[in-house]
């Protein structure tokens, strides 16, 4: 029996995928839900179990090609003939999907090529050599969560009008071990009065939204993720803890469900002591605000008329300048500083 495996729509909307990463070989025999393929969507990155059992006979998308829901990527079963699709026809060269990807970026003919692998196969450095070494400097696709990332923020470079404002914060009271669930309660205890920060456009619309899902910014060594903390004005700053290191460590290992990175109505960044004094963080598209919480350190203040030192730290509000207006932007920030540094003397 032939199973013609085709990109399955992964919802949300989504009409594409990139293939991040065959996880088998063409000959190889798999079982019904063994690993198959890594799809990278414009949220994250998805694993895909095999939908049938037999012989991988046929590789059709190469790692790094974007296709189309729907179109076939791998035959599994059969003879090997080629299926009646829009797909390109593999290589007669003996090489995997991302040899012949980097043949493609390189004008490497595989076919000129003899094999230096297992059973003939053309490696990396058959094609790297043949290419003429490295002197003209090493060539890497941007790929996975990296070219959505890319993507993304070019997205919203170019469409959105984004104003910064910026105010300091004291700290003094405030346990920096649990900052991030300390922030996302504020936030999320501000933004009822200031509505039109937690909305998005679409198209002509602006959507208010009466739900608190925010977003936090997790770097990883695969690129820039979202994740999506739900029902923050519900939970305790302990509930916001536990769920913000889960949803950290999902990030990290590759493993969050593309629902975990979906409709935040608002985001929060902070990146710790890499976080500098200041940056301008990019919105969210299609949110309309982000909330960004910079290092944190002893300053010498004004109190009083004397000099103290306090545990001080910016607070940057970066939005929509389309929708919002700017005092209702620092209005918003000066509230949840407020919040943050309440009691601070």
């Amino acid at each position: 029996m032939v199973y013609e495996f085709k990109l399955p729509d992964l919802g949300e909307g989504l009409t594409e995928g990139e293939i991040a990463r065959w996880l088998v070989q063409e000959g190889q025999e798999i079982r019904e839900d063994d690993p198959l393929v890594e799809i990278a969507t414009d949220k994250t990155t998805v694993e895909i179990p095999s939908p049938a059992a037999g012989v991988v006979s046929q590789i059709l998308v190469a790692e790094g090609d974007v296709v189309p829901v729907g179109t076939v990527i791998v035959v599994i079963g059969g003879d090997g003939n080629a299926p009646q699709t829009d797909a390109p026809a593999p290589e007669k060269a003996r090489a995997t999907p991302l040899v012949r990807r980097l043949a493609q970026e390189l004008g490497v003919d595989l076919e000129s090529l003899t094999g230096t692998g297992p059973q003939g196969r053309i490696t990396e450095d058959d094609v790297r050599n043949a290419a003429g070494g490295t002197g003209a400097g090493r060539r890497e696709p941007i790929r996975g969560v990296k070219r959505q990332m890319f993507e993304h923020l070019t997205r919203a470079h170019r469409e959105i009008p984004p104003v910064t404002w910026v105010e300091e914060c004291d700290f003094t009271n405030v346990d920096v071990k649990q900052l991030l669930p300390l922030v996302l309660q504020a936030v999320a205890a501000t933004l009822p009065a200031f509505p039109e920060l937690n909305a998005r456009v679409d198209g002509n619309d602006l959507v208010y939204l009466d739900r608190y899902d925010i977003g936090i910014a997790v770097q990883t060594e695969q690129g820039l993720v979202v994740p999506v903390v739900r029902d923050v004005a519900e939970k305790s700053v302990g509930e916001l803890e536990a769920e913000i290191e889960r949803l950290a460590a999902g990030a990290h290992a590759g493993t969050l469900k593309p629902e975990e990175l979906r409709d935040g109505t608002f985001t929060v960044t902070s990146a710790g002591k890499s976080a500098g004094l200041f940056t301008t963080p990019l919105v969210n598209h299609p949110q309309v605000a982000i909330l960004g919480v910079y290092r944190i350190a002893d300053r010498a203040v004004v109190r009083d008329g004397e000099v103290v030192v306090r545990r001080m730290g910016n607070v940057s509000v970066t939005f929509d300048h389309r929708v919002i207006d700017g005092k209702r932007a620092a209005d918003f920030g000066l509230a949840v500083i407020a919040r943050l540094s309440g009691g601070a003397a």
